[in-house]
């Protein structure tokens, strides 16, 4: 196959050695004769999968025994829905910092289920960072972020210190970087990004906190009922599981969070520093909130576009147009990306400036 550098924001680069497994299953799955494609999610040899893949989740995040993990289905849109089903009361408050798309849509489901206020917000500057020096209500019943802003390449270097528990929606950067799962009531992220393809939704939830918002919920959006059924009270995304299961083992071989933590910060390093160096280039987002899984970044003359283009696409590079909202171009760097890929988008970055010099 042809090197393909994949910038793609989602779905996105998957391990080699992962896509290989992958493909094998598909044609025949642990000498059963049949793909896992065909297989009951009932029998043994899948259960054997989830089950893994939540232990792996448990082990490289350091899940405590308190809380569940559940793979489910509907992306992190249907996220914003389950949020406030289990954790907004009849007749309560809930708090969200809005810092992008996927954030405003999360507030979008919330202001539906009740009183949910938007207590701080980045629009004005087209969400260019991190909101800073909010308050949070006291008597919220729970605090609502996005940790990771793909659009628009922002990222929380930390969390709030809350007084009320906190939801994220961490989608984008799930497993890039070192987190305290025990900060947060609930965590969920969609599979496409670091985990695996699209498909499967990870949760992971404290559950103390659960069944006590008083709502009538309908069933498939009762954590509880999840939790319950070991994340099979309906056929579950097959494939994506299995695949995300893949990609954990691979993190885990390669030295866990940690590590890949250590990587993506080389990655983004590089690429940051060739946007600030080269005149030709400037970042969309402030400095000190740049995400390391999404730099944004615009030519400084629009005129030098198409040759611009052509010389990323001669070199192998995939996806990094950016999207609408910014413009310019986006370079995800998830944790299956490697520095080489990195390294070559740089080099094509300086190619242009000499050119120009």
């Amino acid at each position: 196959m042809k090197k393909v550098h994949n910038y793609s924001a989602g779905p996105c680069i998957l391990p080699p050695e992962v896509l290989k497994q992958a493909a094998e299953a598909v044609v025949e799955f642990e000498g059963m004769g049949l793909s896992l494609l065909e297989i009951s999610h009932r029998s043994k040899q899948f259960e054997a999968v989830m089950d893994e893949s939540r232990h792996l989740v448990r082990e490289l995040l350091h899940v405590p025994d308190n809380y569940s993990v559940v793979f489910l289905q509907g992306g992190a849109t249907l996220g914003f829905t389950i949020a406030p089903y289990n954790f907004l009361p009849v007749g309560g408050k809930a708090a969200y910092v809005n810092t992008g798309t996927w954030a405003t849509g999360a507030l979008k489901e919330g202001i539906r289920m009740g009183n949910a206020v938007e207590i701080a917000s980045s629009e004005s500057s087209n969400f260019n960072h991190i909101p800073k020096g909010y308050s949070i209500p006291a008597d919220a019943d729970y605090l609502h972020l996005t940790s990771n802003n793909t659009i628009y390449g922002t990222q929380f270097k930390d969390f709030p210190a809350s007084p009320v528990k906190v939801i994220c929606d961490m989608s984008s950067d799930i497993f890039a970087r070192q987190i305290n799962v025990s900060d947060f009531a609930m965590i969920y992220a969609g599979a496409q990004k670091n985990m695996g393809p699209a498909g499967a939704t990870l949760y992971i939830v404290n559950n103390d906190l659960l069944g006590k918002s008083g709502r009538n919920i309908p069933v498939y959006l009762d954590l509880v009922q999840h939790i319950k059924k070991d994340s099979m009270y309906n056929t579950p995304p097959v494939y994506s599981v299995y695949v995300s299961m893949l990609t954990l083992r691979w993190l885990k071989n390669l030295g866990g969070v940690p590590v890949m933590e250590k990587i993506n910060e080389e990655k983004a390093r590089t690429l940051y520093a060739e946007i600030d160096l080269n005149p030709l280039f400037k970042g969309h987002s402030v400095a000190e909130d740049r995400s390391t899984m999404n730099a944004t970044f615009t030519l400084t003359d629009e005129s030098l576009a198409d040759e611009f283009d052509a010389l990323w696409k001669s070199a192998g590079i995939s996806g990094i147009k950016g999207h609408r909202s910014v413009g310019g171009y986006r370079a995800s760097m998830y944790n299956a990306l490697p520095l080489e890929s990195v390294k070559v988008l740089v080099e094509v970055m300086r190619e242009l400036a000499l050119k120009k010099a």
